[in-house]
């Protein structure tokens, strides 16, 4: 392959980058000026990015590479009293079971919250149509895609790098699991596990509110972005996805 080539080739790599555009400049300039710099530096990142292990990356015993997912129960299958004893709080109050579900949880390193009954079945009903999405997680160096998979009452969240290198195995950074054992009473129970080498609690629970934005089907242009991801992912554009998450309040 000529340099001109191999050039062209490394651009073409580049585009698949969310910040290429605002690179895309000094990259053309780079690609007039001195294509052999730009191919040598593209593999020399690409080596270094292989060699080298990022100390966030240091997955748990718990979050390593699964085995196939057909292979393994569903993680919603696992009832609630394996948690706590529900029969103790199964004649109380809506509220009441709200509080003691979130105390529960206050000192653990794990998110919890109650959503609504008619919340989740709208955000169960556009799982069905768009099983699969990627967030944009917020860092101190810009953001990171995070993907989402819902096996029915679960989501299973996943560095989209990881996913891109183990696919269907790839091993998770969030697990959230919906309880629907008070959902007759107009409560469903919510409760996260995270990696904490990976993510930290406030990151786990920006992934977790953006996931119930995204999928309650309030906002239109969000809707528009699943309805683009699932359906026409030649029109998906990364940047769309930051430009809104920096609009929200998480």
């Amino acid at each position: 392959m000529t340099s001109a080539a191999r050039c062209d080739k490394v651009v073409e790599e580049l585009e698949k980058n969310p910040y290429f555009e605002k690179y895309a400049d000094k990259i053309a300039k780079l690609q007039q000026t001195s294509p052999q710099e730009l191919v040598s530096r593209f593999e020399e990142q690409k080596t270094k990015s292989k060699s080298t292990p990022s100390k966030d990356r240091q997955y748990t015993s718990l979050l390593q590479p699964k085995k196939k997912l057909e292979t393994l129960s569903d993680p919603s299958d696992e009832p609630l009293d394996k948690i706590m004893k529900t029969d103790l709080i199964r004649d109380k109050e809506p509220d009441e079971i709200k509080k003691i579900w979130e105390q529960y949880h206050i000192q653990k390193d794990i998110i919890a919250a109650t959503i609504p009954s008619a919340e989740f079945d709208i955000i169960i009903e556009q799982s069905k149509k768009f099983p699969i999405f990627i967030f944009a997680l917020p860092r101190s160096q810009g953001y990171e895609f995070i993907m989402s998979e819902f096996k029915q009452n679960t989501v299973h969240f996943t560095p989209l790098i990881c996913y891109q290198v183990h696919k269907e195995n790839a091993p998770e950074c969030l697990t959230i699991k919906h309880y629907v054992e008070f959902k007759d009473k107009g409560i469903v129970l919510m409760r996260g596990e995270f990696d904490k080498n990976v993510i930290d609690v406030k990151e786990a629970q920006c992934l977790a509110n953006q996931l119930q934005l995204y999928y309650n089907n309030r906002d239109i242009e969000k809707t528009k972005l699943l309805n683009l991801f699932s359906l026409h992912p030649d029109q998906f554009k990364h940047m769309d996805l930051i430009k809104q998450i920096e609009n929200i309040s998480l």
